[in-house]
């Protein structure tokens, strides 16, 4: 058996050109920001490749980057301008920030309307309770993975490895709203192996690199790749890719997978704010 690549890549197309159609349709021009602080490479990169698929699709990307000297007070300050910007549909802030600010406090500055990362805690309530017409922009983009298999779900046994606040929490949510009853695993969990060998579906975002390996999953097992850390200078993510190859079914690659949908998602959720604006 030949592990199947999810294309994430082709996935996200398909959602972009989607967005970029309802766009088209809009009485005005969305706005969408992801404010920096700092001068992290990796984010940098990360906010230029947000700003350049959203001005494809017709959202206008609005730049706001601060230096990493800037204390709470005066970033909370500037979002509290950002938020007021006339058409602003989504403001984000991207993680992580310097530890010398308070993030609780900056994310919650974030108009809950216009909070698209679903990060603030009004809108995490809301995502938490199902009461939100968008999710966590990684945990959609997992679920959204695993639904392009189009395999029922309903007597699989699930696993979640790892409860961050990005992946693995968000995502056991969206399973349990579905009434999924997935397995969870954290650093700790004394079963994990025996859980990991049981499993018809893994969804990992634990950071750990090539954490899954060949001998730890069963034959024809599903495998959804959230994490990325990096070894010898490399991203990689959870699944140590050529040790499941032959073993997995389908896989989504790090990178290739998450990332790209993520993207998708996210500009998917500045659409929907922007829908609701235009029916006022």
């Amino acid at each position: 058996m030949q592990t199947q690549i999810i294309d994430g890549k082709k996935l996200r197309d398909e959602i972009l050109e989607k967005v970029k159609k309802e766009v088209s349709l809009l009485s005005f021009q969305p706005v969408f920001c992801d404010v920096l602080v700092g001068d992290d490479p990796a984010s940098k990169q990360y906010v230029q490749m947000k700003a350049n698929t959203a001005e494809k699709i017709g959202i206008h990307f609005h730049y706001a980057s601060f230096k990493a000297t800037i204390t709470t007070e005066e970033l909370v300050k500037e979002i509290k301008t950002l938020n007021k910007i006339p058409n602003m549909c989504g403001l984000i802030v991207q993680l992580p920030l310097p530890g010398s600010l308070d993030r609780t406090k900056v994310l919650n500055e974030i108009d809950s309307k216009i909070d698209v990362d679903c990060l603030g805690e009004i809108t995490s309530e809301k995502f938490f309770n199902n009461k939100s017409e968008i999710g966590r922009p990684t945990a959609v983009s997992c679920m959204k993975l695993l639904d392009s298999v189009n395999l029922d779900l309903k007597n699989k046994k699930i696993l979640i490895l790892g409860q961050g606040e990005l992946v693995g929490r968000p995502v056991a949510s969206l399973m349990k709203f579905r009434g999924l009853n997935p397995d969870i695993a954290v650093r700790d969990t004394k079963n994990q192996t025996e859980l990991m060998k049981q499993a018809d579906i893994i969804i990992s975002g634990t950071g750990h690199g090539k954490l899954i390996t060949g001998e730890k999953i069963k034959k024809g097992v599903i495998i959804i790749d959230a994490g990325t850390s990096k070894i010898d200078g490399k991203i990689v993510g959870d699944v140590d890719r050529e040790s499941v190859e032959g073993i997995a079914s389908f896989i989504s690659p790090v990178p290739g997978g998450v990332g790209p949908v993520t993207v998708a998602v996210l500009l998917y959720n500045v659409l929907q704010v922007a829908k609701n604006k235009n029916n006022v």
